[in-house]
């Protein structure tokens, strides 16, 4: 197995396309070793080749499925001391109020359940020190939005547990961070034209320049953490 030493290692969920991808790239370029989570396999294939295993380790599966969580974390384990946990992966569902089903609430609740699975193992597998835990969430978690009720109850599921990680480990050496970005030009809306017009999608915020914005925040030499990060896009 290639070394590691004196290298970061960070698991980035979410990780083949979109900000994500992004996260991925910006973090392999600093030098970082990222594993990335992502249930797209064709795509995963794509990025192993192109960074090549000493860069980035590719994992297939669903976030929220507690064996593959386990399984996937045991190996990064032995990879190398986890420094960083990016919770990125959620799914969303804008609809009319009336217009949702279960699928619907299920599907939103992936991302919630995967932060939490991610974030028990990754803690676990680090002894509960020396790790930043990042959860991507959006301002729909600071407020509610007309057509993203169900969306909109998740993240505020994910705030709440992100801020209860903050209590629990305050004063540790294991640093919590929210982010909380606006719209992301991305294929996230892709299904919701009908809510969200291309043409409106295409004036949201470019995740390249948004995951430049956040890691300049996480990754840094300063002995601060930020703990909060609410990020809107400028409107012109």
């Amino acid at each position: 197995m290639t070394t590691t030493e004196g290298r970061n290692v960070a698991i980035v969920t979410g990780s083949a396309r979109g900000l994500g991808y992004e996260l991925a790239c910006q973090l392999i370029e600093r030098g970082w070793l990222v594993a990335g989570i992502d249930f797209d396999a064709d795509r995963q294939a794509e990025l192993a080749e192109r960074f090549g295993t000493e860069r980035y380790r590719a994992f297939v599966g669903d976030v929220a499925d507690e064996t593959f969580v386990d399984d996937a974390i045991a190996e990064i384990a032995r990879i190398g001391h986890i420094d960083l946990l990016i919770n990125n992966a959620g799914q969303p569902s804008f609809k009319t109020p009336t217009a949702y089903v279960a699928a619907d609430v299920d599907k939103c609740l992936k991302g919630l359940k995967g932060m939490i699975l991610w974030s028990v193992a990754t803690l676990k597998a680090c002894g509960e020190h020396d790790l930043k835990i990042t959860n991507v969430m959006s301002t729909a978690a600071t407020r509610g939005n007309a057509n993203e009720s169900v969306y909109c109850a998740t993240k505020w599921g994910e705030k709440g547990y992100t801020q209860s990680l903050k209590a629990a480990y305050k004063g540790s050496s294991v640093k919590i961070v929210g982010v909380y970005p606006g719209g992301i030009d991305t294929d996230f809306y892709r299904d919701s034209h009908d809510y969200v017009s291309l043409e409106k999608q295409h004036s949201f915020m470019d995740p390249a320049e948004l995951a430049e914005v956040i890691l300049f925040n996480l990754v840094n030499e300063a002995n601060l953490t930020v703990s909060d990060i609410i990020i809107e896009r400028n409107y012109r």
